[in-house]
């Protein structure tokens, strides 16, 4: 499961250098908190699918190098179920896929194919895989202390949108061994996220940004599609 919710947790990370901006940060007042996972607790029930264009950018301190991937990922919800895909782009493309328990991802430069089953752990799994795409303010407070750090106007590639940007430390040990906090930043209006940073024991960061985010729109999920062949390796 370790491996497995690194991966799963690395589909929303990438990494910046140095800290965080604090410009246009509005503070957090008491009750703006509660008021907030209300408000996405309400946005939860109308979610139904996002896709958005992404990038995620991935700092290793050892080595001081940022390395960085582009592409497109969508999110459908049914129910308590979740199901992804992603397409990153050249030169190191993969074409990830989570559905009905099962992880998957393939390189096609490679003709590689890696398969994961989440097991016991799917709800779990799916928690990190809505962690700001349609999980409700509820279920993160089931499984994340939460701070509040104020709204920040951010521009998704279309608009600016006011968001809430939420501090979250796990409360599974295990987690909190890959992963010391992840901060959000959500749109609590639909209830997706336009940027998520994470921060490892080891001080490696990963940031993700969203742009161009398609809310509650058909997704054709065959331009996600893994096509194997009889030469594929596993």
């Amino acid at each position: 499961m370790k491996i497995f919710g690194r991966v799963a947790a690395g589909i929303f990370c990438a990494a910046v250098l140095g800290s965080m901006t604090t410009a246009g940060l509005a503070q957090a007042k008491p009750g703006q908190l509660d008021a907030a996972l209300r408000q996405m607790d309400e946005a939860s029930k109308s979610f139904k699918s996002a896709e958005a264009d992404f990038r995620w950018d991935l700092y290793e301190r050892v080595v001081k190098q940022t390395t960085t991937q582009n592409g497109s990922i969508y999110f459908l919800k049914s129910g308590s179920t979740t199901q992804m895909g992603a397409k990153i782009a050249v030169p190191n493309a993969k074409i990830l896929e989570y559905k009905n328990g099962n992880f998957r991802m393939f390189e096609p430069g490679s003709n590689h194919l890696t398969e994961m089953k989440a097991g016991d752990k799917k709800a779990q799994v799916e928690g990190f895989l809505a962690l700001g795409f349609g999980a409700s303010g509820s279920e993160l407070a089931k499984s994340w202390t939460i701070t509040y750090l104020g709204t920040e106007p951010m521009n998704d590639g279309e608009r600016m949108v006011n968001t809430v940007k939420l501090d979250l430390v796990s409360k599974d040990p295990s987690v909190r061994n890959s992963f010391t906090h992840i901060v959000i930043w959500v749109d609590p209006v639909r209830d997706v996220s336009l940027k998520q940073q994470s921060f490892t024991p080891s001080a490696d960061e990963k940031t993700a940004t969203y742009t161009r985010i398609r809310y509650n729109k058909p997704v054709n999920v065959k331009a996600y599609e893994i096509k194997t062949d009889k030469n594929t390796t596993r």
